[in-house]
């Protein structure tokens, strides 16, 4: 009885400490509209190998929920749309709904926030009279289930409910949803919740009529005469990204909510569009997302929240086909099916090594001027004898047509075949090394052995087991097998 006592408790409380010091993380949205969809065994595999440790689900698909069990992966559930309205108005509903979704499955699947709703507020608004009430339920039902320290309730809004987010410092929410927005975040204080997000500068670009440039939007520098500057607060805003996220931030303000941290529950960039989509493109998508990947993983906040990671899930794992509406939308997956990232993911700026992978590539740097890397190209490719038959148009390594992404391919086949009799990874200083495998789609890149190396889509940093609201010093494994005999000592001593 003491033993799993001590481990049924243990592992909540453990759980709950670790999710507080290791700092930022980046997530992953899991739809299911998907035509050739892997079982959720796979699915979880697929996670596993990219080393992926949050990930948001839209509803509480049981296949999943059962197949995340054991793995540690944090998990994000989501009351659909259709089943906001009854748990807004029975607390019996809500607490059926938690006893199935959440208390029968954890602690083996760690579920750590119940997401109410997908953007109520502004795709249904006639159910918003009864949002807060549905949380509430939710909320009350994990009092008695005794999982309301560990499971957070909280509810995805879209940025459109803010009508002007920008200049950022001035923003506020809808006044047709004052009253709704008041009372949610009222409840995000008073349960010591967090502000979820959809966060999409794509849309933020593409229906702005031209206000503001497209680098803005993928993370790009922007020269001194084109810096986007508030007004009033005089802060510089790096991207489109960091200014809808203070504009959330100042909203609250403006309703006199301070301390409420908010995590980005979507974000992306669509590989693919139709005629009149022509920025969804793979080279466009693959920049916003290793960006944002490396603006996360720097662990601040946006201007006006410095101290404050901005933690993030992008939208999505696969893409989802079966999506109704315009070609982009069935197009923002960052992996197929079978696991390969559907554009290259460059990810030179991190320390961690990744996973299990034997590996090691030759890349073209990020911050590689491109005349310098035409000329490393150019070398590669004629003295360097480096087959670049497959960055030619109709070629697998073709697209995105960038010099980086040629370049990249160039010099890793020309180091390769090279290696062992001396060739190296330089191409004057526009080449690194990498342990993360840039192959994509059927674009293979050649790799040699080395065992030391790792694989993954993530920096490991960016997806430990944090909570939405952490950030802090990372723990040894002594210090952690301490903590943990410590802990369990204490138990048994109750």
């Amino acid at each position: 009885m003491i033993p799993n006592r001590c481990f049924g408790s243990l592992l909540l409380v453990l759980i709950g400490m670790f999710s507080n010091v290791l700092g930022a993380f980046i997530g992953v949205n899991i739809g299911t509209d998907v035509s050739s969809m892997p079982s959720a065994s796979d699915v979880v595999s697929i996670i596993r190998t990219h080393q992926i440790t949050h990930v948001r689900l839209y509803d509480a698909n049981s296949h999943l929920l059962k197949a995340l069990a054991g793995s540690g992966i944090e998990v994000i559930v989501g009351v659909t749309n259709e089943e906001v309205q009854g748990i807004g108005q029975s607390a019996s509903t809500a607490a059926a709904w938690v006893n199935k979704n959440v208390a029968s499955y954890v602690p083996a699947t760690n579920i750590t926030a119940i997401a109410v709703g997908s953007e109520v507020l502004s795709s249904v608004p006639q159910v918003a009279p009864v949002l807060v009430s549905a949380m509430n339920n939710l909320h009350k039902a994990l009092v008695a289930s005794d999982l309301n320290f560990h499971v957070k309730v909280s509810s995805p809004q879209s940025l459109d409910i803010i009508p002007k987010p920008f200049p950022p410092s001035t923003a506020a929410f809808n006044s047709s949803s004052n009253s709704t927005i008041y009372q949610l975040l009222q409840f995000l204080k008073n349960t010591n919740s967090y502000y979820m997000l959809n966060a999409y500068p794509y849309y933020g670009y593409t229906n702005g009529d031209g206000i503001f440039p497209i680098d803005y939007a993928l993370f790009k520098p922007l020269p001194a005469v084109k810096q986007i500057v508030d007004p009033n607060t005089l802060f510089h805003y790096n991207s489109m990204f960091d200014a809808m996220v203070d504009a959330t931030y100042y909203s609250m303000d403006a309703l006199n909510f301070s301390g409420i941290p908010i995590v980005v529950t979507e974000t992306g960039w669509p590989s693919q569009g139709g005629p009149n989509e022509p920025d969804a493109t793979v080279e466009n998508a693959g920049t916003f997302i290793n960006n944002l990947v490396r603006r996360v993983s720097n662990n601040s906040g946006p201007p006006s929240r410095l101290n404050v990671p901005i933690n993030t899930y992008i939208y999505e794992l696969f893409n989802e086909d079966e999506r109704p509406g315009p070609v982009s939308e069935k197009n923002w997956g960052v992996l197929s099916t079978n696991g390969t990232a559907v554009f290259p993911l460059s990810l030179s700026g991190s320390s961690q090594i990744m996973g299990n992978s034997t590996a090691v590539f030759c890349v073209a740097k990020d911050d590689a001027s491109e005349d310098k890397l035409q000329d490393g190209l150019n070398w590669a490719c004629g003295q360097g004898q480096a087959n670049c038959s497959v960055i030619q148009s109709g070629q697998p390594c073709y697209l995105p047509n960038s010099i980086k992404n040629h370049a990249s391919y160039a010099y890793n086949d020309y180091y390769q075949k090279m290696r062992s009799a001396g060739g190296t990874c330089d191409f004057d200083g526009t080449a690194t090394i990498t342990t993360n495998d840039p192959s994509y789609r059927s674009c293979i890149f050649m790799g040699s052995s080395n065992s030391s190396a790792g694989r993954g889509l993530f920096p490991a940093g960016e997806f430990g087991p944090v909570s939405p609201l952490g950030e802090g010093p990372k723990l040894s494994a002594s210090k952690i097998g301490f903590l943990i005999s410590a802990a369990c000592l204490f138990i048994i001593l109750l």
